[in-house]
């Protein structure tokens, strides 16, 4: 008898049957940048796509998302003045409080999700404050809680750390708790390692640090075992989601976390994947869309049940042409 798994593969109504992993836009979380200002959308050079928004056409974008079935959006912030505490992150008028506002007046059921860092509120573009050069772990926790409860109060639905400090989904869990939003959820970017993949994301976020690098807060990229630590120790602190970034260049580690967390999974399709897509299809090197496609799957496949991708509009139109 012959073996023909070919017969799986004859046509695609059989392929779409049998098929193992699938994609829909409810997978998808679509990051924004904001900006302070009026009336702007500035295209972001090395991410060829994707702008920086004032918070007057924040809403309207919502809606252009929502209507393509993507149900969730990450703010991350480009404030009108930066400082060495990043005092603009916990600000009331601070521009990501401002944007979730806009957003939620648009667009109530958008989930919103906000990016809690320094490095983009600092004047020297670190995660945390710095001390004798160094950034100094537990003085940031008190900044990050802060932050967070300031998103939380304009209406944020969850809070995303990206510091990498030790100890914050604790401190941020236990400050949210007691300003009253225990129903605010928490989702850490537990596993996030010191890569080069980031590049584009610090021109459109304007974060760049100043000096040194982020090799000493965030994780080595040879480590694995470090990972499954990171996200143990992040579940127990209360984190209601765990985060893997970057995606494509870690997906054994998100298939690792996959096999040892119980909660939703998450991983971030990150900028200079998302760049490097887009700088081959413009040479004519790709087929930009089959490879978003590819990649996007292979995420899915290793273990993410969210995936966090500049890809996203794109892939939903793709998705779901009746909707473009």
């Amino acid at each position: 008898m012959d073996i023909r798994p070919r017969r799986l593969r004859r046509s695609p109504a059989i392929r779409d049957m049998v098929r193992e992993t699938t994609l829909t836009t409810k997978d998808f979380i679509y990051p924004l940048f904001v900006k302070a200002g009026k009336g702007e959308k500035e295209p972001i050079d090395a991410m060829p796509g994707q702008f920086q928004y004032t918070v007057d056409g924040i809403g309207e974008e919502a809606g252009v998302i929502w209507e393509l079935g993507i149900p969730s959006v990450i703010l991350f912030g480009i404030p009108d003045r930066k400082d060495a505490v990043g005092s603009r992150s916990y600000a009331d008028d601070g521009v990501i409080q401002q944007a979730i506002g806009a957003i939620k007046e648009r667009v109530p059921d958008l989930v919103v999700i906000t990016d809690v860092c320094l490095c983009e509120y600092t004047d020297h573009g670190h995660c945390g404050i710095i001390k004798d050069g160094d950034v100094d772990n537990d003085a940031t926790l008190e900044v990050l809680a802060r932050q967070a409860v300031s998103h939380a109060r304009a209406g944020a639905d969850f809070v995303a750390p990206s510091d990498m400090m030790d100890g914050r989904v604790a401190a941020i869990r236990k400050e949210l708790d007691a300003r009253g939003f225990q129903n605010r959820g928490l989702i850490s970017y537990a596993v996030k390692y010191a890569s080069a993949f980031y590049g584009p994301f610090r021109e459109a976020a304007d974060s760049a640090p100043q000096f040194g690098d982020r090799q000493g807060y965030q994780m080595d990229p040879a480590n694995a075992m470090e990972a499954i630590k990171e996200a143990l120790l992040d579940m127990d602190e209360g984190a209601d989601m765990i985060m893997v970034k970057p995606a494509l260049p870690y997906l054994d580690i998100v298939q690792r976390v996959r096999e040892i967390c119980l909660l939703p999974l998450m991983a971030y399709n990150v900028s200079g994947e998302y760049s490097m897509v887009k700088a081959a299809e413009q040479m004519g090197w790709i087929d930009g869309e089959r490879v978003m496609m590819e990649m996007l799957l292979a995420i899915k496949r290793a273990g993410a049940d969210l995936i966090i991708t500049y890809f996203a509009k794109d892939a939903a139109r793709r998705l779901n042409p009746a909707k473009t």
